[in-house]
């Protein structure tokens, strides 16, 4: 029974680190970056049709951050902040979805998978005087321009590989945060 009380310290201590917060946000169909980039890659302009997108990976409606653009959308995402490009600079594509008026469409995709785990002292953690956060994952965004139901514009970017660690360090900890409005002024 003895050993037992001596020992209930240290399973505590062991499991501490376990009982740190995480949070995960996967807002994605695909497995990784590199698998959301194949997904976009494989339509070619001007040849590729909405039943490419449609029996891909890349429908609209079966993602949850997924933006349907109008010909309008398309001139503010497009030009209203590059007023200073030239009309030679633009990508053929996007000039013809404009021009196109009404038969224009865009899907804006944005997909991610990023893992927040706390680590470190469970202690220190929990009494706020020292947080280590880790952030994995990754970052994709993709538009994808159609005339009539025909791809003329595709571009992606993203980040491939998020890797962040973040520490903060309170050295009066439970009492960092205390603001002093219970403090009366004389």
């Amino acid at each position: 029974m003895r050993s037992g009380l001596l020992l209930l310290p240290l399973i505590l201590v062991c499991s501490a680190c376990t009982m740190l917060p995480s949070a995960q946000n996967d807002s994605s169909n695909f497995a990784d970056f590199d698998e959301a980039c194949q997904a976009v890659e494989v339509l070619v302009p001007m040849q590729s049709n909405w039943q490419h997108i449609n029996g891909g990976k890349l429908y609209p409606t079966s993602h949850p951050n997924a933006v349907l653009m109008t010909q309008a959308d398309v001139v503010r995402k497009f030009f209203v902040p590059n007023t200073l490009l030239s009309r030679q600079e633009i990508d053929p594509g996007v000039l013809n979805c404009v021009a196109a008026l009404g038969a224009c469409r865009g899907i804006e995709l944005t997909f991610s998978k990023i893992n927040r785990t706390r680590t470190g002292n469970f202690f220190t953690d929990l009494t706020n005087f020292s947080r280590h956060t880790e952030t994995t994952g990754w970052r994709f965004n993709a538009i994808i321009l159609l005339v009539n139901d025909v791809v003329v514009y595709r571009a992606w970017g993203g980040q491939p590989w998020v890797n962040e660690l973040e520490v903060t360090h309170n050295p009066l900890g439970p009492l960092q945060d205390i603001s002093g409005a219970g403090l009366v002024k004389p």
